[in-house]
C-alpha cells in the first residue's frame, strides 16, 4: 500500500463522531471533481477514499449514493460517485449553505476542533503525499483557483507554507518542507504516519552522516597511502645514490622503517620510535630535502 494511502487509512480511523463526519464529507465534497446545483461528482482511484465518501454520505444524508468502477489502461481504478437527484442535490446545497457556481470555503458550519478533520477530507478528495524514503511532497490537486488560495491560507494559519502551481490546467498547492509536511499530516489525523516521517528522516540522517565519514575516511587513506609512496620514492633515490647510510641516523631509522612498512601511518611510526607524529613528518621532510638535491644532481648529470 502506498504512503498516500497510509495517510488515508488513518484519517478514517480517526472520523469517529457526527461533527467530524459532517466536517469530512463537507471537505470532500467542496473539493471534489464537480460541484453545481445539476451535478455532484466525488471521483478518487483510492478505495479508501471513496468508500469513505459513501459511507460518510448516507450518515449525513440518509442515502446511499451509487459507486461506479472504470478500469483505466494501467491497471488502475477509478471509483466515481455521481449524483443528479434535484432533491438530493438541494438537500447537500442547504445542508452546507453552498452557493451555485461559487466554492469557498465556509468555515461558520464547522466546529472549531472539527477544522482539521475538514482539511483532512480535502486531503482525502485531493490530496497525495509522496513516500518520504523517496522524495518529500505533498499537494492537492484543487478544482478551482479561489479554493486553492483559501487552502494556502488555511494552512498558513498552521504555520504551514504551501505554495500553488498550476499544472496542465489543474491548480496544485504544494508543500516540500518535511516539516510542514510533519504539521499538516498532524493536523489532519495522521499522526502516525507523521511518525513514519520523522523516522525516515532519522535514517537517512545517519546514512549521510555515515557517508561523510566513509568518504573523509577514505579520503584520509588516500591521503596516507601518496605520502607513504612518496616518501618511498625519496628514499629509494637516496638509497640508489648515496646509500642510506649516508644518512644520519635519525634519518636512516625512520627510513628504514618506512621501507619495511610501506602501509604504517606516522603515528604507528613514531610510536616505534618513542618520539611525536610531527616528528616522524619533520624528518621525512628532511628526507624528502635531500632526495630534491639528489634528484637535481641526476638531472644535471644526465
Amino acid at each position: 500500500m502506498s504512503f498516500s494511502n497510509d495517510v488515508r487509512s488513518e484519517i478514517c480511523s480517526a472520523i469517529c463522531d457526527n461533527d467530524k463526519r459532517f466536517a469530512c464529507l463537507y471537505g470532500m465534497l467542496l473539493f471534489c471533481r464537480t460541484l453545481t446545483a445539476e451535478h455532484i461528482c466525488f471521483q478518487s482511484e483510492s478505495v479508501i477514499s471513496a468508500e469513505l465518501f459513501g459511507k460518510l454520505f448516507k450518515n449525513v444524508f440518509k442515502v446511499s449514493p451509487e459507486c461506479h468502477e472504470n478500469a483505466h489502461k494501467n491497471g488502475s481504478i477509478l471509483y466515481s460517485y455521481d449524483i443528479y437527484d434535484k432533491n438530493i442535490i438541494s438537500e447537500v446545497y442547504r445542508t452546507y449553505k453552498l452557493i451555485d457556481s461559487v466554492r469557498t470555503i465556509n468555515s461558520e458550519i464547522i466546529v472549531t476542533n472539527s477544522i482539521g478533520v475538514f482539511t483532512a477530507g480535502i486531503f482525502l478528495a485531493c490530496g497525495s503525499v509522496n513516500d518520504p524514503s523517496k522524495e518529500y511532497h505533498l499537494e492537492f490537486a484543487v478544482p478551482t483557483e479561489i479554493l486553492a488560495e483559501e487552502l494556502t491560507v488555511l494552512l498558513g494559519d498552521i504555520g504551514v507554507n504551501a505554495k500553488t502551481a498550476v499544472r496542465r490546467g489543474q491548480y496544485i498547492v504544494y508543500i516540500k518542507d518535511s516539516e510542514s509536511i510533519e504539521d499538516t499530516l498532524t493536523f489532519i489525523g495522521a499522526q502516525n504516519c507523521t511518525l513514519e516521517i520523522m523516522n525516515v528522516k532519522i535514517y537517512k540522517d545517519v546514512r549521510n552522516k555515515a557517508n561523510r565519514i566513509a568518504n573523509c575516511d577514505s579520503a584520509n587513506i588516500d591521503k596516507v597511502v601518496n605520502a607513504a609512496i612518496k616518501q618511498t620514492e625519496d628514499i629509494r633515490i637516496i638509497e640508489e645514490t648515496d646509500g642510506l647510510d649516508s644518512l644520519p641516523d635519525e634519518l636512516r631509522e625512520v627510513a628504514e622503517i618506512r621501507l619495511e612498512n610501506i602501509d604504517m601511518s606516522l603515528k604507528d611510526i613514531g610510536e616505534i620510535l618513542s618520539i611525536s607524529r610531527s616528528g616522524v613528518n619533520h624528518r621525512f621532510r628532511r628526507i624528502a630535502r635531500i632526495a630534491d638535491i639528489k634528484k637535481g644532481v641526476m638531472k644535471n648529470g644526465e
